[in-house]
């Protein structure tokens, strides 16, 4: 096959350098460590996405994409309005809401949480539902005053299913002969749901219309209506158009309650990024130093070559493609090592027996072909970046001066 002369001393030169010694030595280093390199950043950026993912899917599921609430407080005609927003394109479900601060407390213990008040029968597709370990939510429609909480708060408060919790309101009171107390109640646990996040000890439901009883409100006791888009990141074009259209209510979208911990996410998937893009970086430029030691050994037949009419961009492109030689085997063989660890990666961690989301977990993956192309690109362009000096000095080489030496 044809190939310019440029081109064909590139590869004969970077074959032949496997027996140089120490410049031999500083190549095969290089190469690894643009393998190891690109196979950690492949490997760390698909359990990254992954993570962001399972959290996305988690507290999305979970926390409302927008959140419609009235001056008022109470919204008699929630009805009316789940009909009419179900209408826009952008929404897929309006489910009635109560939102409450509460302290819960057991025989043995007593925390802080927060209190959802909901109708069961909107929430049937909820994470929640499709996460539960004992019990179900709709037994929160059957029996009077009961209450479904997450698994890690149950550990907590040492309770199981049928036992007793006490509700306690702690912003509202009653008077009394005895003088004025807080607002409380007891439950019965009728479900224990295990999402895997931090909602498992902070969140408790209880069905919208005790929970209305509870505050001492009459009717439904409906205060927000919780909007689930078919894509969270419409939050903003929807509360637009609600706004327009009902001026009396406030909206908050996900991204006012969640979006710190979003932020929090995306910046140390960033440093992750960028931590080991400089592992490659290093690698990359190792080719330097090998290139540099190259051209220092092959200046003799640099300037045969140049007497024999090779002009200064033909020795350029000879170390370019030496150089260049060396990150695409680099990039290659660490894609696949990279692709190998990230589809393995959990049968690695269950053979040496470690577990990073406790038992029974696995790490969420998510391979991106983008991210993947990203670092392909970006490890080739640092390799070509990194020949660019060696080959410059290269056609630096004065023939007269060399062969006059030899």
């Amino acid at each position: 096959m044809f190939q310019p002369v440029s081109v064909y001393i590139g590869l004969r030169y970077s074959r032949s350098s496997h027996g140089k010694g120490f410049v031999s030595f500083i190549t095969f280093f290089s190469i690894i460590g643009i393998v190891l390199g690109v196979a950690s950043l492949i490997t760390v950026v698909s359990v990254m996405d992954g993570l962001e993912q399972e959290q996305k899917r988690r507290v999305l599921g979970l926390v409302p994409h927008v959140l419609m609430s009235h001056q008022k407080a109470h919204i008699s005609n929630w009805q009316t309005l789940q009909q009419d927003i179900l209408s826009l394109p952008k929404v897929n479900k309006v489910t009635p809401f109560q939102e409450s601060e509460a302290l819960i407390q057991s025989k043995k213990s007593l925390q802080g949480v927060l209190v959802h008040g909901i109708m069961p029968e909107f929430e049937q597709h909820n994470i929640i539902n499709s996460s539960m370990v004992a019990g179900q939510l709709e037994r929160l429609e059957s029996v009077p005053f009961s209450i479904v909480l997450g698994q890690a708060l149950a550990r907590n408060l040492k309770v199981k299913l049928g036992d007793e919790v006490r509700l306690t309101l702690p912003n509202k009171t009653l008077f009394t002969p005895m003088g004025r107390v807080p607002v409380h109640r007891t439950f019965t646990i009728v479900g224990v749901f295990n999402v895997g996040s931090q909602v498992d000890e902070a969140m408790v439901y209880i069905n919208i219309k005790d929970g209305a009883k509870l505050h001492r409100k009459k009717g439904d006791g409906v205060n927000q209506l919780r909007l689930y888009l078919d894509d969270a990141f419409h939050a903003q074009d929807v509360i637009s158009q609600l706004s327009v259209k009902y001026p009396k209510y406030q909206f908050v979208s996900w991204q006012e309650s969640q979006g710190a911990l979003f932020a929090a996410v995306s910046m140390e998937k960033n440093m992750m990024w960028l931590m080991l893009s400089l592992i490659i970086a290093v690698a990359a430029f190792n080719i330097v130093s090998a290139l540099v030691m190259v051209v220092i050994d092959k200046q003799g037949e640099i300037s045969i070559l140049q007497t024999l009419g090779l002009d200064r961009s033909g020795v350029v492109k000879i170390f370019i493609t030496q150089g260049l030689t060396n990150g695409i085997w680099g990039v290659a063989l660490g894609v696949i090592l990279g692709m190998l660890l990230t589809l393995n990666l959990n049968n690695i961690f269950s053979l040496l027996g470690v577990t990073l989301l406790g038992a029974g977990q696995q790490l969420p993956i998510a391979i991106d072909a983008l991210n993947i192309v990203i670092i392909i690109v970006s490890a080739l362009a640092m390799s070509f970046i990194a020949t660019l000096y060696p080959a410059y000095r290269a056609a630096q080489t004065q023939p007269a001066e060399v062969l006059r030496n030899e």
